[in-house]
């Protein structure tokens, strides 16, 4: 598999997939969007994943290939329509020789990603910084959110729109791979975050046996979509909520996203939902809107 997982999957010199698990959920779809079409990211030609679209719908923020053998790098584009971006390089103040990927950021330009580079030392991989003009100042770890427990990995983060949560997908690995990989959330106080103890609660039929990652969020919090690895294939599920302190309901795979498929993004009107897919082993980024 190659995403953030397949990075770590080298990190820790393990084998990825644990096959065989049931599907508690079974077959339960969704025809919510439909139409999917590739995105034109103009001047670049390398591999596109983890896309993320800004609040203020201008920019595309995105990371090259999270092949271990690549330097995986944080960039930027610029709208020029919902389907076409025009590529304006890797954003400043934030890439190094290790893994950099997964942007976020919510409307005060406070930019979320995750990097490997201190993993070793803290056993902590999310970051933050300001976000202004394509480059970043001040970034820091994240404080508050990792367990900065060896073989724990947290990655695939999304900052809500407020900047008050902190959705994020941890994994357990072992000497047989990973282990288990949930979404899990955190709350700001301050300038730190607390993970929620309604985490579980929340999440309790978005987490399986399955593996469970890369969460985006509506504004409201009401819809949560993220893409769960079945065997060897991921696919892209959606589930929504009445209020924000009730459980998420029974997720739906959304069946116009199909192929090996991960990494959902909303579009600040939320009637887009951005992925990237493999596609003639590349990875490029798609769109499908609300039916």
């Amino acid at each position: 598999m190659r995403s953030v997982f397949y990075h770590y999957m080298i990190m820790f010199a393990c084998i990825l997939f644990a096959c065989g698990r049931s599907d508690p959920f079974g077959p339960a779809e969704t025809e919510e969007f439909s139409n999917p079409q590739p995105v034109t990211i103009l001047g670049y030609d390398d591999d596109a994943m983890e896309p993320f679209i800004s609040r203020d719908g201008l920019y595309l923020f995105f990371n090259n290939s999270n092949d271990a053998s690549v330097n995986t790098n944080l960039q930027w584009a610029e709208r020029v329509d919902d389907l076409t971006f025009q590529f304006r390089g890797e954003i400043g103040g934030v890439n190094t020789d290790s893994l950099e990927a997964v942007a976020s950021m919510d409307t005060d330009s406070l930019f979320y990603f995750v990097s490997t580079r201190s993993y070793s030392q803290t056993a902590s991989t999310l970051y933050r910084g300001n976000y202004s003009n394509g480059s970043l100042y001040g970034v820091e770890l994240v404080p508050g959110v990792s367990t900065a427990t060896p073989g724990i990995v947290d990655f695939d983060a999304e900052i809500s729109s407020d900047g008050g949560i902190l959705y994020f997908a941890e994994g357990e690995f072992g000497p047989t791979g990973i282990q288990t990989a949930d979404i899990l959330f955190a709350e700001r106080n301050g300038d730190d975050f607390v993970r929620s103890s309604e985490s579980q609660f929340i999440m309790q039929q978005i987490n399986t046996d399955e593996l469970e990652y890369a969460p985006a969020t509506s504004t409201s919090g009401l819809e949560i979509f993220f893409t769960r690895l079945e065997g060897n294939t991921p696919a892209i599920f959606m589930a929504t909520r009445e209020s924000t302190s009730s459980q998420y309901g029974s997720p739906a795979r959304i069946t116009a996203i199909t192929g090996f498929v991960e990494a959902p993004a909303l579009s600040p009107d939320e009637n887009s939902l951005y992925y990237h897919k493999d596609e003639n082993s590349r990875f490029v980024i798609y769109r499908v809107t609300r039916s």
